[in-house]
């Protein structure tokens, strides 16, 4: 008979691949869940769909935990993350972890009705509340062309700090909230050990990689119409809406929550920099 898994949805993403890695190094059974059932080294590869409700039997099939990334975009996920909890917790999972956002509180907009919920549904739980992510600064995300485009981070986030999160270290949080003997039961904001602006971020950029980059600072209404060429004007307006409030000091804070549940500081912006460099010249 084989040992309960562990379902991660979203396996393929940023932090979904990492918390993959992490459990299946730990020798964890991990069933990795996408929509193309994308082969996952160490794991069972299951295709799964939010917007699919007949993908979710099998995905949930021998699991007993689960680490619960929202639909990609989505503004009210709570409409098809709310029967597939339901489901998860007849089909025998008794702890979900779910990734939410330091911006949104429990009974928030969007992730947030699912965060008030999750006490009720499971005797185990945790939703993890990062700030913003260092990656936000890498592959294809929008800071990353224009620093390549441009020279230039655009932002409507002033002279706002934020404690920037490595997603290794939400990562490392995930998999000790699913696999620890006690679940946390709460939700728990995860960030760097420090808060930086973009001008900060600007900063080391340009003193590590050696190129210079600026913060450029937008009023609200440029970046919402500058998100609004790519997306949705909702999901614009939501975006910009966000960097308003880091201006007015909304994420200006750490946490020692990385430390607490893993034993270890965590990563820092330049740190993370480094590493990235590293890699593109390796």
């Amino acid at each position: 008979m084989n040992s309960p898994a562990t379902l991660v949805i979203g396996a393929t993403g940023t932090t979904g691949r990492r918390v993959t890695a992490r459990l299946t190094a730990e020798r964890h059974r991990v069933k990795a869940a996408s929509r193309g059932a994308t082969p996952v080294e160490g794991a069972e590869a299951v295709r799964f769909d939010w917007n699919e409700p007949a993908t979710w039997g099998g995905a949930l099939d021998g699991v007993d935990r689960v680490y619960l990334v929202p639909p990609i975009g989505s503004s009210d996920p709570a409409t098809v993350m709310l029967p597939f909890l339901h489901r998860a917790r007849d089909a025998g999972v008794h702890r979900a972890v779910l990734l939410s956002s330091s911006a949104i509180p429990a009974g928030g907009p969007a992730v947030g009705q699912v965060h008030e919920a999750l006490p009720g549904l499971f005797e185990q739980w945790a939703v993890l509340r990062p700030s913003w992510f260092m990656q936000n600064f890498t592959g294809s995300m929008p800071h990353t062309r224009s620093i390549r485009d441009e020279g230039a981070i655009m932002s409507a986030a002033g002279d706002g700090r934020v404690g920037f999160v490595d997603a290794e270290d939400i990562a490392a949080v995930a998999v000790r909230a699913l696999t620890d003997q006690q679940a946390p039961n709460t939700d728990l904001i995860l960030t760097g050990p420090q808060t930086l602006s973009y001008d900060d971020v600007a900063a080391i950029i340009t003193e590590t990689v050696g190129r210079t980059v600026v913060h450029r600072q937008l009023t609200f209404e440029q970046l919402r119409d500058r998100w609004a060429a790519e997306i949705p004007l909702e999901f614009a307006t939501m975006l910009a809406a966000m960097d308003r409030a880091i201006a007015e000091g909304a994420e200006d804070r750490t946490s020692d929550a990385v430390q607490h549940l893993t034993g270890r500081s965590p990563g820092t912006f330049r740190a993370f920099v480094e590493r990235e460099a590293n890699r593109e010249h390796s």
